[in-house]
């Protein structure tokens, strides 16, 4: 799946704010910051649940048809969680379809070629190993979200600085020699994108609550 490029605004959109944005189909920049926000996230979860690239980007254009279907359900009814649980649950139910296809096709397959497939030996995404593939990913997608905000606001060369110290692991000497720079600004720079990265992870946390 290509990679969707993010949004330019500098501000961070709260979640809910979006999502009642999202209950008009007609806003299609509303629709674009969520499919680019959340994307990756349903499109891993799907893939380390044991399923193929086509498999998972079904799963992530159903999971994404399922919220523009049922947001407002989800806006009326609070009872319904949180909306980061609210997402994990609906991306489960379609991994757990996609899988119960399998099964059907490995089925009518067996049947026609008389092979002794049993359908229990097919992979299935068990409960509680999904919901630690889905606290993982959703982790790397709240880190990849905050850098590419972060991203935006900071100094091109600080950036710079974070994305070869911290994101490729050039020690600190490489660096200074490669980009004519002492250390303390190798420092200086990783600390003020990593406390502004950190920062804007604790915001999205509580967007998401």
């Amino acid at each position: 799946m290509n990679e969707m490029p993010a949004r330019t605004p500098d501000s961070v959109p709260t979640r809910y704010s979006l999502l009642s944005r999202l209950q008009n189909w007609q806003d299609h920049e509303s629709w674009k910051d969520f499919f680019d926000t959340y994307w990756r996230l349903i499109y891993g979860v799907a893939i380390k649940s044991g399923l193929t690239d086509a498999e998972a980007q079904d799963i992530v254009q159903e999971t994404i048809l399922c919220v523009a279907k049922d947001i407002e359900k989800f806006k009326r009814d609070r009872a319904r969680g949180s909306f980061k649980a609210w997402l994990r649950n609906l991306t489960r139910w379609r991994i757990a379809d996609q899988f119960r296809k399998r099964k059907l096709v490995a089925g009518v397959a067996a049947e026609d070629l008389g092979a002794g497939i049993r359908l229990e030996d097919l992979p299935d995404p068990a409960t509680s190993e999904l919901d630690v593939i889905w606290e993982q990913e959703w982790k790397s997608n709240l880190f990849e979200a905050a850098l590419q905000r972060v991203k935006r606001r900071v100094r091109e060369e600080h950036y710079q600085i974070f994305d070869l110290y911290v994101l490729k692991h050039w020690s600190a000497s490489k660096i200074a020699r490669v980009l004519g720079i002492n250390l303390g600004q190798i420092y200086l720079a990783k600390h003020r994108v990593a406390s502004q990265i950190k920062k804007e992870i604790r915001v999205l946390e509580k967007q998401h609550d």
